[in-house]
């Protein structure tokens, strides 16, 4: 996939021992991946924007608190999953921005756009916590399955049967 990758198990440790250093490589490292999940689940650039920013801060403040070295991308997917819900459910309350610079074709577009993005977030928000996660990594993410089972740790069967029913859950609701 030419993908990068999470920064290795050694500077997790180090960052989470306290090393400034490696608390500062640690953030700019993971700040790719947390950003692409930011914005394959945001509904709108500026909220991924936002939210991938929040991780960001939360990964420096909070790193000593990891359990495990190797949790590293599943914590810091489901805190840029949370902050991402969050922003759809504050923008869901019914403020949808307009800017006046648009015509009323291109707002009538960016409303439905933005409608149907919310109809999606509303029905993976839903899903069970173990789907959604596997749900977000597989389909959205792009992760192979055994990418997604081992961060997730899971086998692979566990986390196909739990991508099967997040679909069809998903299916049905939209």
């Amino acid at each position: 996939m030419g993908e990068s990758r999470w920064p290795d198990q050694q500077l997790i440790v180090a960052a989470q021992g306290g090393d400034v250093d490696s608390i500062a490589a640690l953030v700019s490292g993971s700040h790719p991946h947390i950003q692409r999940f930011a914005y394959s689940l945001c509904a709108t650039p500026e909220d991924a924007e936002d939210a991938a920013q929040e991780a960001l801060i939360i990964l420096y403040r909070k790193i000593g608190m990891l359990r495990a070295s190797g949790a590293l991308a599943s914590w810091m997917f489901r805190i840029v999953r949370n902050e991402c819900l969050r922003r759809a459910r504050t923008s869901l309350s019914g403020r949808i921005p307009v800017q006046d610079n648009i015509s009323a074709d291109s707002a009538e577009d960016e409303v439905l756009r933005r409608l149907e993005a919310g109809r999606v977030a509303a029905a993976v928000a839903e899903l069970p916590a173990d789907q959604r996660s596997v749900l977000i990594m597989r389909d959205v993410q792009g992760y192979s399955g055994r990418m997604v089972a081992d961060a997730l740790g899971l086998g692979t069967a566990a986390m196909k049967s739990r991508l099967h029913r997040a679909r069809a859950a998903v299916r049905q609701v939209l």
